[in-house]
């Protein structure tokens, strides 16, 4: 139970990041430019976000 915990906290704060690097608030490590697959973490972020609390809503 707790491991389930641990592992939505992990995917929420991947969400976060996702999200804040795909609208530009963070820079992506390591890159002047940001990479084509960045512009995917627009959507993936906040998909991302909504899985992990449904998820620890149902546990």
């Amino acid at each position: 139970m707790i491991a389930a915990y641990i592992d939505e906290i992990i995917m929420f704060c991947a969400g976060l990041w996702m999200t804040s690097v795909g609208f530009g608030y963070l820079p992506l490590p390591g890159y002047s430019a940001n990479p084509p697959l960045v512009r995917h973490f627009k959507w993936m972020g906040p998909m991302l976000l909504v899985i992990a609390i449904v998820s620890a809503a149902g546990s």
